[in-house]
């Protein structure tokens, strides 16, 4: 028997005695595992929400805020700020978010081709981790399958004050039903070749756009707040 058999056989025979318990056995043990890393976040609102924009900063994101009645205008500031007017929506957008003045395409079965002709895309969002500045899409019907927000060049993304949580272990406490497939976002998609060059673009949009909705309270004096006009 080569080296090679020796160590698959080797694995094999550790998987096998692992799955050797029953059910029960199996969960006591898995509970029973010391988690010595940081599970719980001792940051306040306000210094958790500081810290997930500081975050999507620094991932080249740009980051407004809005109070919860202000919302459809600061989409549609967003939109005519950033120029485009071709774009994608997933079917459950609230309709109010459908800014007027663009051409909107409500993905009912869009193809790759009709989703790259767009110009961008609005979605909601289930989470925000502050921690790692991530955005946590589960593809509800107002955050759309994962081609529509990977396809177009531009994502405008909202996010709620009350779904931004600090740590990664938080996020799994809090959506402790998440689905199979779900997707992370930590910035606008950009990747560096062997010798350091950034190229964006190249794993989805290469501009990310996050509104940040102040549902906890109202936006705090002082924030980067949106120009609220409409196109």
């Amino acid at each position: 028997m080569t080296v090679a058999s020796e160590s698959r056989q080797a694995v094999l025979q550790r998987i096998r005695s692992a799955c050797a318990g029953s059910g029960a056995e199996l969960t006591h043990d898995y509970a029973a595992l010391p988690r010595p890393y940081l599970q719980h976040g001792a940051m306040d609102g306000e210094a958790r929400l500081a810290l997930m924009t500081e975050r999507l900063r620094e991932y080249d994101a740009e980051v407004v805020e809005c109070a919860p009645d202000e919302l459809p205008a600061a989409i549609a500031a967003q939109i005519a700020r950033s120029g485009r007017h071709v774009l994608a929506a997933p079917p459950g957008l609230p309709q109010e978010w459908l800014a007027p003045g663009c051409e909107w395409r409500v993905d009912h079965g869009l193809t790759s081709d009709q989703l790259e002709q767009t110009e961008g895309v609005v979605t909601a969002a289930t989470c925000g981790i502050a921690d790692s500045g991530t955005i946590v899409l589960h593809h509800t019907d107002a955050e759309g399958r994962r081609a529509l927000t990977l396809l177009p060049d531009w994502h405008l993304c909202v996010l709620r004050a009350s779904q931004v949580v600090e740590t990664l272990p938080e996020y799994f406490d809090r959506c402790a039903t998440a689905p199979a497939l779900f997707t992370m976002i930590a910035g606008p998609s950009a990747t560096a070749d062997i010798e350091m060059t950034r190229i964006k673009g190249v794993h989805g949009p290469r501009f990310l756009s996050v509104v940040l909705v102040r549902d906890d309270r109202q936006a705090r004096p002082g924030a980067d707040r949106t120009t609220l006009s409409t196109p």
